[in-house]
């Protein structure tokens, strides 16, 4: 089982290039970080966990900006978005912005796309929230044959573009893990997704949904577990389940801080990836 990091990088915390050198020194496999675009003043939408809705959600980095800048200074460290709002993303840029991401990582980029829970955010992005589950089937489909298709074109109920080029492509193409835990997610990863990227579902749901994958055909499909928390326990009863990606949960804290929560971390991973 590969061990990494789970976060919110954004203005107030640790850097993402000093992230980045700092979990592969202490060998962590990999980096996965949120994205929001933005947090609508109404806050109509309750948070999911409950409560007051975090600062960290307020001032997120953009993924791709922040990925790419950890990726550079980096050598083995995998990359991911965990998860990027497809929907609320122009699909022609988003392939641009994978591929090259991709590209100047040298292959280390993971792809967590899912739909989204804030329904102010997609509205302000166009996105009609009672159909964002049909725009991310497409978008998905579409992003594969931009990247595959010397002259890609795509026509469909949400997204539609003539035949066009865009380069770079991805060789070979972008892991695409689909977040959520509704079974039109998982029937996402069974159709689109080269693994699921789950969150808040106990080490049961796990081996459940990796048996379902197999019944569909789709034993090759990875599963990777955004944000457990930092004990042992935990990371022990994912392991069982068979989590083939297991991140932690980090803070979002100043560079000092967050450099010590990194020790304690890589001292629990040890346990479990020596």
């Amino acid at each position: 089982m590969q061990i990494g990091v789970a976060t919110f990088i954004t203005d107030e915390g640790i850097g993402p290039a000093d992230l980045g050198r700092a979990l592969e020194e202490r060998g962590f496999d990999s980096l996965f970080v949120a994205e929001h675009s933005h947090i609508p003043a109404s806050r109509e939408t309750p948070y999911p966990a409950g409560g007051d809705l975090p600062r960290i959600y307020y001032r997120t980095l953009d993924p791709f900006v922040a990925l790419t800048a950890a990726a550079v200074v980096t050598t083995r460290l995998q990359v991911a978005t965990g998860v990027a709002l497809a929907i609320q993303r122009d699909v022609i840029h988003t392939a641009k912005e994978v591929a090259s991401l991709d590209l100047v990582s040298g292959g280390r980029f993971l792809f967590g796309v899912g739909a989204g829970w804030n329904i102010e955010e997609m509205r302000d992005h166009g996105t009609d929230p009672a159909t964002r589950g049909r725009r991310l089937d497409e978008t998905l489909v579409a992003l594969k044959r931009i990247w595959a298709d010397e002259k890609a074109e795509f026509h469909g109920e949400h997204i539609d573009f003539e035949p066009m080029f865009a380069w770079p492509k991805p060789a070979p193409r972008t892991p695409i893990y689909i977040g959520g835990g509704s079974k039109a997610a998982l029937r996402r990863v069974v159709e689109h997704g080269d693994g699921w990227l789950a969150l808040a579902v106990p080490p049961k749901v796990i081996s459940q949904t990796r048996q379902h994958f197999d019944d569909q055909g789709r034993g090759d499909a990875k599963i990777a577990f955004f944000g457990c928390p930092p004990k042992a326990e935990a990371i022990a009863g994912y392991q069982e389940a068979g989590v083939d990606h297991l991140t932690l949960m980090l803070p979002t804290l100043p560079k000092d801080e967050t450099l010590s929560t990194l020790d304690e971390f890589a001292q629990l991973a040890a346990k479990f990836t020596a």
